[in-house]
Order: C-alpha cells, then sequence, then structure tokens
C-alpha cells in the first residue's frame, strides 16, 4: 500500500484529489487542510511526518492571490517558497517523494512558442517569484522529486476564472475580457488525474513536468468557450477589454510545452 501525504486538501486540486482517490485502491491517502497542517509551519510539519511514514508528498498547498502578492509579497513567499523548503527538507529526512505543484507564472511570457521544460525561468511579478524559490529549493534538497507546473486552473470546486465568468453572466448583458494573455487553460480533475498516474504507474522519470489541457486560448476566448458550453453565448454579450490593467505584470504568453521532464 502506498501512503501520500496530500497538503492543502481543502483547495481546489486537493478536493479534485479527494474527488477520485477512491478509483486507486493501491493508495491509502492522508488528507490535511491548511487547518489540520500549516505548512508555514516547520515543528507541524516535523510532527507530521515523524508520526507516520508516508512514501509520497503531494503539496497543493499555495498561496495564489497574484494581485496581492505584488502588493504585499511576504505571505506569498512564506507559503510558496519557505513552506516548500520545510516540506523538501522533511522529506529528505524521512525518504519521502515530493510532488510539488508549481506554475506558468515562473516564466516572462517573452517567448513566441510554447515554453518547455528546459527554458529558463524568469518570472515577472512576486508570485511567479516566490513560485520559483520553492522550486529551486526542492532541486537544491531532492534528487527524487516531480515538480508539476501547470496553468489557468478551473474545476467545480472554489474560486476560478469558469466559475466566475458563469456567476457574471447571471447579472451582466455584457462582460469584457482582456485578450491580452494567451495560456492553457487547465481543468483541475485532469491534473489530478495526471498527478495520480504518475505514481501509480511507479515513475521514476524525475524532475520537472509541464501539464495543461493543451489548448492555447486568450482569457477572452476561454471566456467565450465558456458560454458557449453553458448555452449562453445568446444571451450574453463578450466584448474585449480595453486598457486591461493590473498591478501585477502577467506573462503575455504562458503556454506550456507537455513533453518529457527536466532531469536535474
Amino acid at each position: 500500500m502506498t501512503k501520500i501525504l496530500v497538503t492543502g486538501s481543502e483547495g481546489q486540486l486537493g478536493k479534485c484529489i479527494q474527488k477520485i482517490a477512491g478509483n486507486y485502491p493501491d493508495f491509502e491517502f492522508v488528507f490535511h487542510s491548511s487547518t489540520t497542517l500549516d505548512i508555514t509551519n516547520r515543528k507541524k510539519i516535523a510532527e507530521v511526518f515523524s508520526r507516520e511514514h508516508f512514501d509520497y508528498c503531494m503539496n497543493c498547498a499555495a498561496y495564489t492571490n497574484v494581485e496581492q502578492a505584488e502588493k504585499t509579497p511576504e505571505p506569498a513567499f512564506a507559503v510558496n517558497a519557505e513552506a516548500v523548503c520545510h516540506l523538501a527538507q522533511a522529506c529528505l529526512k524521512h525518504q519521502v517523494t515530493l510532488v510539488h505543484i508549481s506554475t506558468d507564472y515562473v516564466f516572462d511570457g517573452t517567448k513566441e512558442t510554447a515554453y518547455a521544460t528546459f527554458d529558463k525561468a524568469h518570472p515577472i511579478n512576486e508570485y511567479g517569484k516566490s513560485k520559483l524559490e520553492g522550486e529551486k529549493c526542492i532541486q537544491k534538497n531532492l534528487i527524487e522529486y516531480f515538480i508539476v507546473r501547470t496553468s489557468w486552473l478551473y474545476s467545480e470546486f472554489g474560486k476560478n476564472f469558469y466559475k466566475t465568468i458563469l456567476e457574471r453572466a447571471q447579472t451582466q448583458s455584457v462582460l469584457q475580457i482582456t485578450d491580452e494573455q494567451i495560456g492553457c487553460p487547465t481543468n483541475a480533475n485532469n491534473l489530478a488525474t495526471y498527478i495520480l498516474n504518475l505514481v501509480a504507474n511507479n515513475n521514476s522519470d524525475y524532475g520537472i513536468h509541464h501539464f495543461t489541457d493543451g489548448e492555447a486560448m486568450t482569457w477572452y476566448e476561454f471566456a467565450k468557450k465558456i458560454l458557449k458550453e453553458n448555452g449562453l453565448q445568446d444571451k450574453v454579450r463578450l466584448d474585449r477589454a480595453k486598457n486591461y490593467r493590473t498591478f501585477a505584470r502577467r506573462p503575455k504568453n504562458s503556454v506550456l510545452e507537455t513533453i518529457s521532464p527536466n532531469k536535474n
């Protein structure tokens, strides 16, 4: 029986993993939310890892508020960098394989084609910087690890772009959405399946992986697709937003190429 610790279990991805956990009878899951295991608390991490033996730790915990991270980066670095270091060190001590979720925002968006796992990371906002620091700490401490970068996650859980568009479509007749960024929307349920299959297949191809649903589009095109899927394309007018501004800089192209992992 393979025993798996899942942190951040009440987040979007964590809930998707919980939903399909029963499909993997050879796995024993121990789910911890931020309230039962605050990964910024090194002492608490040590207690959990000492109490029972795990084969894998799937870190789904993350600080994802890109705008707020730009204004006050400390909380983002506490969760996405420092806490990840604590997990990596605990995994090293207890011989646990770490599966960590990272982001397309480690890239600056200047490349004209999709980003490969071996492309040089160069984040342009504090959120991306915090996630890259977490990656670096894992690479510094561990040999057996999987860093899975993904992008534009959505699902039936939590707060995400898909649900926001549907909610706004109920009260607004016109939606203004930017077409200044391009990426790959990814259903968190598909990401959950990919991660669990990575472990189930006894894949020892350690390093950096990219996983998305593969179809590149702008936020405007994604919104258009959402409205069509839900039969709302004739009820809501979709306009391209003019003078789109955010406090944090965002990569214009963050399409991830899903190929073999980068060996480190």
